[in-house]
C-alpha cells in the first residue's frame, strides 16, 4: 500500500540506534509487564516482543533496585530501552546511566534543583526525555481550571516543556494520552500546532484486546492520517505482544509501514468453499516473525477472489472440488482442501527466503 500521508514537520530526536521525528519511520513501542527486578523474566519478555516487531521497549522503575537492574537488561537486549519514572529524582539519576530515554514529567520530581540534576544527567549521558501527560493525572490547578479537557493536557505538556527549555534541554518527545478518544485527539492536535517536538501517540488504558484495539486504531488513525505522530504504543490489558501486532496493523493500514505478512481475506458467506476463518488465523499466527513484506489473499469463492488474488503476492480462491492458487497474479495450480495450509506456508516461506 502506497503512503500518501504528508507528515507533520517535527524535530528529530535520537533514541539509542533509532530516531523519532523528522523523516524517520514511525517505530512501534511496548512496555514490559514483568517485575523489573526480575531481570531474567524481563529480558525474556523483551526478546519475545522483539520477535513480533517491537522496536522500542519501556520498563518501569519504581524503586532504586529496579533502576539498578536496568544495566543488565540493557546489556542483553538489542532495541532501545526506555525507563518510566515518577516522583523520585534519585531513581532517575541512577537509571539514566543505562537507558536510551527517560519518561518523566519534570514538574513532578520536586524542586528546581532536583529537576536540574536530572536534566544535567540526561545531557551528560545523551539521554532524551519523554514528557508523558495523562488525562487521569493532571496537575490540580489545571484540573480546577479546565476539568478533564484537552486544553488542560496541552497546557500541562507546554508547562513541562518550558521547564526543560529553561534548562537548555530540547531532546524532548511528548505524549498527551487519554482513554477518551475525542479528547486525546484534540489534545494532540492542539499541541502539534504550537510546537515541533516529536509526538508519541497512544490511547492510554484502552482496555482489553478488541475494544482497546478499536479505540487505539480510531484515535491514532485519525492523527496519523493528518500527519501527526512520530512513534506509537498501543495500550492493552493483554499480552504486550498483542499490542505490537495491533500497532503494526494500524501503520500498515495507512501505508505507513510495509513489512511482514499482510492477509486480505473475505468475511465468508454461503458461497465459501474453504474454511477462511481458520486458515487466516493460522497463517497470521505462524508468520508473525516474518519481516519481508508479503501480501496473501485468502478468498472463499470466485466472486471477488480472482481480483484480490491477482493483486497479491499469493492468493487462494475457493472453488468446488479444488481450489486455485495464485502467485504474482497468475494461476499456478489447483490444490485440494487438505493441502491448502501446507502449500500456502511453503510458498510464503519460499518468498520470505528469496532475495528481492
Amino acid at each position: 500500500m502506497q503512503n500518501t500521508i504528508q507528515r507533520r514537520k517535527s524535530r528529530k530526536v535520537k533514541i539509542g540506534k533509532l530516531f523519532i521525528g523528522g523523516d524517520a519511520p514511525i517505530p512501534i513501542q511496548s512496555m514490559t509487564t514483568t517485575d523489573t527486578t526480575d531481570v531474567k523474566a524481563t529480558i525474556g519478555q523483551v526478546h519475545g516482543l522483539e520477535d513480533v516487531g517491537c522496536e522500542i521497549i519501556r520498563v518501569s522503575a519504581p524503586t532504586m533496585d529496579a533502576a539498578k537492574a536496568l544495566k543488565e537488561i540493557k546489556e542483553n537486549i538489542s532495541i532501545p530501552l526506555v525507563v518510566d519514572i515518577h516522583f523520585d529524582f534519585r531513581i532517575a539519576l541512577e537509571a539514566v546511566k543505562y537507558v536510551d530515554k527517560v519518561r518523566i514529567n519534570p514538574g513532578n520530581i520536586g524542586n528546581p534543583d532536583k529537576v536540574q540534576q536530572v536534566v544535567k544527567a540526561c545531557k551528560d549521558y545523551g539521554v532524551p526525555i519523554r514528557i508523558g501527560v495523562n488525562l487521569g493525572s493532571l496537575e490540580k490547578d489545571l484540573y480546577d481550571k479546565y476539568g478533564y479537557a484537552p486544553e488542560a493536557m496541552c497546557e500541562s505538556a507546554l508547562r513541562h516543556v518550558k521547564i526543560l527549555e529553561d534548562l537548555d534541554f530540547y531532546d524532548t518527545i511528548v505524549s498527551l494520552k487519554a482513554s477518551d478518544v475525542p479528547r486525546m485527539v484534540k489534545a494532540y492536535r492542539m499541541f502539534a500546532e504550537k510546537t515541533d517536538y516529536p509526538l508519541h501517540l497512544g490511547v492510554t488504558e484502552a482496555g482489553s484486546k478488541i475494544p482497546g484495539a478499536i479505540k487505539s486504531a480510531m484515535g491514532m488513525g485519525m492523527l496519523l492520517c493528518e500527519g501527526i505522530g512520530d512513534t506509537i504504543r498501543v495500550s492493552l490489558s493483554e499480552d504486550p505482544r498483542e499490542e505490537v501486532k495491533v500497532a503494526k496493523y494500524i501503520l500498515r493500514s495507512l501505508g505507513l509501514r510495509n513489512d511482514g505478512v499482510q492477509v486480505t481475506s473475505c468475511p465468508t458467506c454461503a458461497r465459501t468453499h474453504i474454511d477462511v476463518i481458520k486458515l487466516v488465523e493460522e497463517i497470521e499466527n505462524e508468520t508473525d516473525k516474518i519481516k519481508k513484506p508479503i501480501h496473501v489473499a485468502v478468498m472463499g469463492c470466485a466472486v471477488n477472489g480472482p481480483g484480490e488474488s491477482r493483486k497479491a503476492d499469493l492468493g487462494i480462491v475457493g472453488a468446488p472440488g479444488n481450489h486455485l492458487l495464485y502467485r504474482n497474479g497468475q494461476i499456478v495450480k489447483r490444490i485440494n482442501d487438505n493441502e491448502i495450509k501446507e502449500v500456502l506456508m511453503k510458498e510464503i516461506e519460499e518468498i520470505a527466503n528469496t532475495d528481492s
